[in-house]
């Protein structure tokens, strides 16, 4: 590992140390209506992006999640019926691991860093990645970590991609991934890609409010702070 990677690890760490400090854990409490509505809206509009493109994962596709922080997609792939045996998951947070571990015990999740993922090439039917490459600010940590994703995506597997595409005025530790360095950074794969999600700081004070209305403003593309993605590696 670069001294460039174990800084960038360093700053991530401290940063999720800050955040657990300061940031109220209700914000992403189940009874949360924000919450809810950017992971139910999320999971069901990658459903049908999965769908489309012919690569719904089986009960037996293996399946990893980079960065799996509390749960992440993890919980949504067993509700998509995938066996808790084939998901592999990779966090180099050992607080949220370990957590994370007592819920899922027959999941195989381990401690490392996206830029050397403990696994052979082509290990994975899907891989996904969820507002992790925001987090990470310099550029040749990105870049590593996406050619470690194209390296254990098998032929005809497919990259889940959700991540902010704007940068976040407020918080200056992290940094959106917007549609051109997406594909930049993935120049292996070839997919779809979208803008999803009514824009935080909008959602969260009008789903107070009603659910309908932030559902009705999610409909305009230029009020959307995310890109979901759908990317495939040629079989």
């Amino acid at each position: 590992m670069s001294d460039r990677s174990h800084a960038e690890r360093r700053r991530v760490l401290a940063e999720n140390d800050r955040r657990r400090r300061e940031v109220d854990g209700s914000r992403y409490a189940p009874w949360n209506r924000a919450e809810r509505l950017m992971v139910d809206g999320r999971a069901r509009e990658a459903a049908a992006l999965l769908h489309r493109q012919g690569v719904f994962p089986t009960p037996e596709t293996r399946c990893l999640e980079i960065g799996f922080g509390e749960g992440g997609w993890l919980p949504t792939l067993l509700s998509w019926g995938l066996s808790e045996s084939r998901l592999y998951g990779v966090e180099i947070d050992p607080l949220r691991a370990v957590s994370v571990r007592r819920r899922l015990p027959s999941t195989s999740l381990c401690l490392a860093d996206g830029g050397t993922l403990p696994f052979v090439d082509g290990a994975f039917g899907l891989v996904i990645v969820s507002t992790v490459f925001t987090s990470v600010l310099e550029q040749s940590v990105r870049s590593t970590m996406a050619g470690e994703i194209q390296r254990v995506l098998a032929p005809g597997g497919a990259l889940l991609w959700y991540d902010f595409a704007v940068d976040n005025p407020r918080n200056p530790h992290v940094r959106g991934v917007g549609r051109r360095e997406l594909k930049a950074l993935f120049p292996e794969l070839r997919g779809e890609i979208r803008s999803i999600t009514l824009a935080p700081p909008i959602l969260r004070p009008v789903s107070r409010w009603s659910v309908a209305a932030a559902e009705l403003l999610s409909a305009l593309p230029f009020l959307r702070s995310h890109l979901l993605a759908v990317l495939t590696r040629d079989a």
